[in-house]
């Protein structure tokens, strides 16, 4: 019975293991063949940065972006990835939110903020007069994150996963032309803003992104997954949203 014991233990923990690394389905779409020769050719790497930026500069529209990072296939993320997760909401709303990457939720629909975090943050912006899905440009929002696609168990970027999508991120900016940015959590904050302070320390302080020749007013606040952790600190997220309703009845585009 101890073997057997033990054995159980050894076979639940490789099981957990498996899913924290993001193995969370259990069978493919298709057999693989475990004993064929591995391929020689291996794929060709991502383009740098700087090229990144090029293929980025070219797209003219949110389509377009969208178009492009989805036929990404070399790309490490969007190989273990099942959609792209590009952006949400109003395309030319006055208020654009930045997060960090998608979550399950969000990789299974291809849209960001769908899950736990994203209803909770719809509520948020409900009690400002906001919403993802409004008609009005005016009480609109679009949602995105500085990554596009899922990292595996959903763990946090890594430095060159983040650096591969700046380009990406930064053009939709310029595309939707907001007149206030939200970056929700301390990734986005320091991707747009290159501020290497805590999120706690950053949030509420209004800060300036350079876009189209004028700068835009920066909010850094909470990410709603880490409210739903600490729910103590919803009341801080809330200061920072009334502050975010008072300066859209401020600002003009």
């Amino acid at each position: 019975m101890t073997g057997g014991t033990n054995e159980r233990a050894r076979w639940l923990e490789q099981l957990r293991w498996q899913v924290e690394m993001g193995a969370d389905e259990a069978i493919a779409e298709a057999p693989v063949n475990r004993l064929a020769p591995m391929p020689q050719a291996a794929p060709a790497p991502s383009p740098a940065p700087a090229a990144q930026l090029d293929q980025a500069a070219q797209c003219r529209t949110l389509e377009e972006i969208f178009a492009a990072l989805d036929a990404m296939a070399d790309f490490r993320l969007r190989r273990t990835a099942t959609h792209t997760v590009h952006a949400d909401g109003h395309p030319n709303a006055r208020v654009m939110l930045i997060g960090e990457a998608p979550g399950r939720d969000e990789d299974l629909r291809g849209k960001p903020f769908v899950g736990r975090s994203g209803q909770l943050l719809d509520r948020m912006l409900a009690a400002i007069g906001l919403s993802r899905q409004a008609e009005d440009p005016e009480k609109a929002v679009l949602i995105s994150n500085v990554v596009f696609w899922r990292p595996p168990g959903n763990r946090k970027p890594t430095e060159a996963e983040v650096n591969h999508c700046a380009p990406w991120i930064a053009r939709t900016i310029e595309i939707v032309d907001p007149a206030i940015i939200v970056c929700l959590g301390a990734t986005p904050a320091r991707v747009l803003t290159g501020s290497t302070q805590g999120i706690t320390r950053l949030r509420g302080n209004w800060l300036d992104y350079p876009l189209n020749g004028r700068a835009v007013p920066l909010l850094p606040t909470l990410h709603p997954a880490y409210l739903l952790r600490q729910p103590l600190q919803k009341r801080l997220a809330w200061r920072d949203f009334l502050s975010l309703k008072l300066r859209l009845a401020e600002t003009g585009k």
